[in-house]
């Protein structure tokens, strides 16, 4: 299992060797003896933590609301610097789920998380706890990993999905990298922009243009963490200047470009979290009824 460092950072990470049998999963095991107050970076995915060690991390946010154990988060969970972890002895699976496949498996759509983080026992009852006691069970992480992952492709074969429409724009968004337009991504589906407003917000938990603005600057913070000058970074990015960049890392994360650039949350992703990009593919529109369908 290879060792993060980071700072005063050391954490245990795993990677499963296959990928997810669900598209749109992905999954890093993770032991730390010590967690000290992590920031917790949006990202463009709801995120479940699925904690299973003899110590429990704990969750701080908005204005002394906690959360302990396995929590689910919609997606930019974080924002404006207001979400911490902590704890001792912590071991725990944490998932990165896509928002189009979130619903299925959650039970819930990610708008229903309210922005807040859910304690797993809320959405799942008791299979929450049976996870729980099965991974703490299981001696390897490829067997956590399998058995997490059979668990997420069941409920995902039994939930609801999303429209193939909301899945499309969710696809250009992060294929472009957040410099889309959403009236393009209306008259690409055949939808009014208030449609697509009304029905992707209610799906995903966020509005379009909020979520484009949530993938922009994921990508423009892990260029920060590889080193990259900040006024590079807002030009490859499609920000209209620096300025502009330091404005949007403060209102997602409540610090600077320089201090995030620092955040172990952001760092440990090239260990943990192997980026697998595929880019969106063009959609098959065909007129139905009037309308569009996406095939």
């Amino acid at each position: 299992m290879p060792m993060f460092v980071h700072g005063e950072a050391a954490w245990d990470v795993a990677s499963p060797r296959r990928p997810s049998r669900v598209a749109g999963v992905t999954m890093a095991g993770f032991g730390v003896r010590a967690l000290d107050a992590l920031r917790m970076v949006p990202h463009p995915a709801v995120t479940l933590l699925l904690e299973f060690g003899a110590g429990s991390p704990v969750v701080d946010y908005a204005a002394g609301r906690r959360q302990r154990g396995s929590v689910a988060a919609g997606p930019g969970m974080g924002s404006g610097g207001a979400v911490w972890a902590r704890g001792e002895n912590v071991e725990c699976v944490q998932v990165r789920l896509s928002p189009v496949i979130a619903r299925a498996i959650l039970g819930a759509s990610p708008a229903d998380l309210g922005g807040a983080v859910v304690a797993l026992d809320d959405l799942w009852g008791r299979e929450a706890s049976r996870i729980r006691e099965r991974l703490g069970d299981l001696s390897s992480w490829e067997d956590r990993f399998a058995l997490t992952d059979a668990l997420l492709a069941r409920r995902h074969e039994a939930g609801s999905p999303v429209d193939p429409e909301v899945t499309w724009a969710w696809r250009r968004i992060v294929g472009g990298r957040g410099l889309v337009r959403v009236d393009r991504l209306a008259a690409e589906v055949g939808w009014s922009r208030k449609r697509l407003w009304s029905r992707f917000h209610a799906q995903v938990g966020l509005p379009p243009k909020r979520a484009a603005k949530l993938v922009r600057f994921d990508h423009a913070a892990h260029r920060l963490v590889t080193g990259e000058c900040a006024a590079a970074v807002a030009v490859d990015a499609g920000y209209a200047d620096q300025s502009h960049l330091h404005r949007d890392v403060m209102a997602f994360t409540g610090t600077t470009p320089a201090n995030v650039a620092g955040e172990p949350f952001l760092a440990v992703d090239d260990i943990a979290w192997p980026r697998r990009e595929t880019p969106a593919r063009p959609p098959n529109l065909v007129a139905r009824g009037g309308g569009q369908q996406i095939l």
